[in-house]
Parts: structure tokens; sequence; C-alpha cells
């Protein structure tokens, strides 16, 4: 399998992939960190689910904290973005969580467009430091401090 070909093509509605081939194409251990921590600090699990979507159609990852949605996860060559909303009611709360985070996260928080369902940060997986951003974030989507 090769890094340069479009995930949705690799892996249509019919074939889906398995865990072991997403993390191939992901190819990040940023990725691995984050599944990680989705499973110690949530007990989430990643679930595989096809979208139609025309802006992502294919194969995503889902976590969930019991019925909750904490993020999905969209594959790319080489790395993973992470989807993190953040609520209307926790609009207030994010700009003191965006005070620790990167200008790179603080910028995507400005720029996303604000809605009756929230603001949806496409996070790019990229650096050890944009998965603390979403860490902090998700900390905050959860509702609260992780399980220990």
């Amino acid at each position: 399998m090769t890094n340069t070909t479009n995930w949705a093509q690799l892996f249509p509605m019919d074939r889906q992939p398995s865990l072991e081939e997403l993390d191939r194409y992901a190819d990040s251990p940023l990725w691995q960190s984050l599944r990680a921590y989705l499973k110690e600090a949530y007990g989430a699990e990643p679930r595989m689910e096809y979208s139609r979507c025309g802006l992502e159609p294919g194969w995503n990852v889902k976590f969930k904290r019991g019925s909750k949605a904490l993020t999905t996860v969209y594959l790319r060559p080489g790395y993973v973005t992470a989807m993190v909303s953040v609520a209307p009611k926790d609009e207030a709360a994010a700009e003191g969580v965006l005070l620790t985070c990167t200008e790179a996260t603080r910028t995507l928080y400005r720029r996303t467009a604000s809605s009756k369902m929230g603001r949806w940060l496409m996070m790019d997986l990229t650096s050890p430091e944009v998965l603390e951003d979403v860490k902090a974030l998700l900390r905050l989507r959860a509702g609260g401090a992780p399980k220990k």
C-alpha cells in the first residue's frame, strides 16, 4: 500500500479497512499516541464508519465516551486530522483552554465559524504540540477530567 494513494480510493464503501491498514496509512506515532490517550483517558475505542459526506467521503474513525462523540478522525497519507467540536455552551471555557494552545490552534479556532452546533475544528496531527492541543480540547469536549 502506498501513502500517496487517496484513502477513499483504497477503501471504497464495500471494503472496510482493518485497524492495521489504517495504522499503516496514517504512519504516524502521533496517531498511535492519540488512540492510546483516548482509550486510557476515556475508554474510547476506535469505531470505523463510512461517510458519504461530499467534503470528506470515505472511511473515518469515531471515538465516543458513552454516547457522546469525542472526535472523528480522518485519514491522510502519513498523518490524521482530528475533528474536535466545541459546543456553544463551552465557547467561554474554550477561550481559557486556548491560552495554553499553540498559535496555530488559536488561529484555527478564530477562523472557524461558530454556529448553533458549535465550532468544528479540523486539526491536522502533525506535531506533538498539536496533539497536546487536541487533548486539551477533548478534555473540554468530554466535560471534565479523564478517568484515571
